[in-house]
């Protein structure tokens, strides 16, 4: 049998936990009134968890969050929302959890941002195209931009703040890059 490893279970535990906070992150938003396109609180545990546990949970934790959130509350409808945010957040944990052992959390977490929509608008496109529908560049900027402002914003400010705390509590400890000690090394 296999050891697990303090960090596999770290990691796994996390995971976990961003997961149920992004299933219910959006329930307390939708409580008070607020929209999930508008400051899109499912995006938020999935790119902390991304960024702190690295690409694979993380992008796991992307798929898994929409799906689970469908087939719990309804929200968001399975096809083709669900089905296209689990690409767009699986991006989201992938792309963060790449770039983050090597960048700083603010350009890790705005290319991910970016990649995240950028897949967004694909898989809507795809999605919406084959029902029927269309979805074109001005609906892709303005439901991923101009709809979505206050959830990037809240994004920007809130998970370099976490990240910096858990740096500092001792949980999160950043790996130097490659490049880094390959030159510290020369």
């Amino acid at each position: 049998m296999q050891k697990i490893g303090r960090n596999t279970v770290k990691n796994l535990s996390a995971a976990a936990v961003c997961v149920a906070i992004g299933i219910l992150l959006p329930m307390v938003f939708h409580f008070f009134g607020g929209t999930g396109p508008v400051f899109a609180p499912m995006h938020i545990p999935v790119l902390i968890c991304g960024l702190v546990c690295g690409y694979r949970y993380g992008g796991l934790c992307g798929l898994i969050v929409p799906l689970l959130s469908s087939l719990l509350t309804g929200m968001p409808v399975l096809y083709p929302t669900g089905l296209a945010m689990m690409l767009e957040l699986c991006a989201y944990g992938v792309i963060g959890g790449l770039l983050y052992p090597r960048f700083h959390v603010y350009p890790s977490l705005i290319i991910a941002m970016l990649g995240g929509r950028l897949v967004s608008g694909a898989a809507n496109a795809v999605l919406l195209g084959i029902a029927g529908k269309p979805y074109g560049l001005t609906t892709f900027l303005t439901a991923s931009f101009v709809t979505a402002l206050p959830g990037i914003l809240i994004q920007i400010i809130l998970i370099p703040a976490l990240i910096l705390v858990l740096e500092r509590s001792g949980f999160l400890s950043k790996r130097p890059s490659k490049r880094r000690t390959e030159t510290a090394s020369i």
